[in-house]
C-alpha cells in the first residue's frame, strides 16, 4: 500500500480505534522503553508515540516501495526512506524493533527479518503486528490489514525460527469486525475483552514478541577419514643383483 493510503486509514474513526486496540497489546508487552533505542519498520508511526518521549532515541524506517511521510509533525524529522534489505545502521544498533505493515507487505520477509536480526542488539526484542489469516479483517481490502500476505501462528513461528528468532509471547487484537458503524466502534473494547477471554481464533492481527538468538546450534558432522597405507619407497636393485645381471649378459 502507498503511504498516503495508510495515513488516510489511521485518520478515520476505524483506524483510530484499531490503533488504540493494537497499542493496548503492545503496551502489555513493553510497558516502557526508558533508555532503549527503538526502531519502527514499515508504517510504525501511529504506534511509536508510546515510546518517543521516554526512550533514548526513536526512529521510523519506511520501505522505498511504500513511501515516507514526515514524522513527527512540527518537530525535527525522525522518519526516513530506506532499502528494507540494507538498513543504514551498524550491527547491534537498536534494542527494540517494532514491525507494523512490514512482513505481510514485503516481497522477501525472510530476508527482511535477517536484516532486522543484524541491527538488533544481542539482548534485543522484536514485536511484529501481523494480519491473522483466519481473521475477518483480512477478508476486505478496505483496511491495510486486508493487503499483503496474512499468516497463521504456525507460519509465523516457522518464519521466526528460520531467521534466528525465538517467539516469546503471543497476543491478538481487533476482534471486532472492520465496520465503520458507530455501535461497533463504541463497543470495540467489549469485543476485545470477550474475544481474549474466550480465546477466539478470529482476531484481526497477531501480536508476537520474539527475542534474538545469539547462539545457534550447528549440527556436528563427523569427518570421514580414509586410511591410506604408508607408501614404501621403490626398491632399487642391490649391487649383488646388478653384478649377477652383468655376468649373465657377458
Amino acid at each position: 500500500m502507498d503511504v498516503i493510503d495508510l495515513r488516510d486509514f489511521y485518520s478515520q474513526r476505524l483506524g483510530i480505534v484499531a490503533r488504540q486496540l493494537i497499542n493496548r497489546g503492545i503496551r502489555a508487552r513493553w510497558p516502557n522503553a526508558e533508555g532503549q533505542r527503538v526502531l519502527g519498520l514499515g508504517y510504525p508511526t501511529p504506534y511509536l508515540g508510546l515510546f518517543r518521549d521516554t526512550c533514548e532515541r526513536c526512529i521510523a524506517f519506511m520501505p522505498a516501495a511504500q513511501g515516507v511521510l514526515k514524522w513527527p509533525t512540527g518537530r525535527p524529522a525522525l522518519a526516513t526512506l530506506i532499502d528494507e534489505f540494507s538498513m543504514p545502521l551498524p550491527d547491534a544498533a537498536v534494542d527494540r524493533v517494532l514491525l507494523v505493515h512490514a512482513l505481510e507487505m514485503s516481497d522477501d520477509p525472510e530476508r527482511l527479518l535477517r536484516e532486522v536480526w543484524r541491527v538488533l542488539s544481542p539482548s534485543g526484542r522484536l514485536i511484529a503486528i501481523i494480519p491473522n489469516r483466519r481473521g475477518v479483517w483480512t477478508r476486505t481490502d478496505a483496511t491495510p490489514f486486508g493487503h499483503g500476505r496474512p499468516y497463521s501462528r504456525a507460519q509465523i513461528t516457522q518464519l521466526l525460527r528460520q531467521t534466528w528468532f525465538t517467539p516469546a509471547s503471543w497476543g491478538e487484537a481487533l476482534f471486532m469486525p472492520p465496520v465503520q458503524g458507530s455501535w461497533f466502534l463504541r463497543s470495540a473494547m467489549a469485543w476485545e475483552r470477550v474475544g481474549a477471554a474466550l480465546s477466539m481464533p478470529f482476531a484481526g492481527v497477531h501480536i508476537v514478541e520474539a527475542s534474538k538468538q545469539v547462539y545457534r546450534a550447528i549440527p556436528a558432522r563427523r569427518e570421514r577419514t580414509q586410511l591410506i597405507p604408508s607408501l614404501r619407497p621403490v626398491l632399487v636393485p642391490s649391487s649383488t643383483a646388478t653384478r649377477k645381471s652383468s655376468h649373465s649378459e657377458s
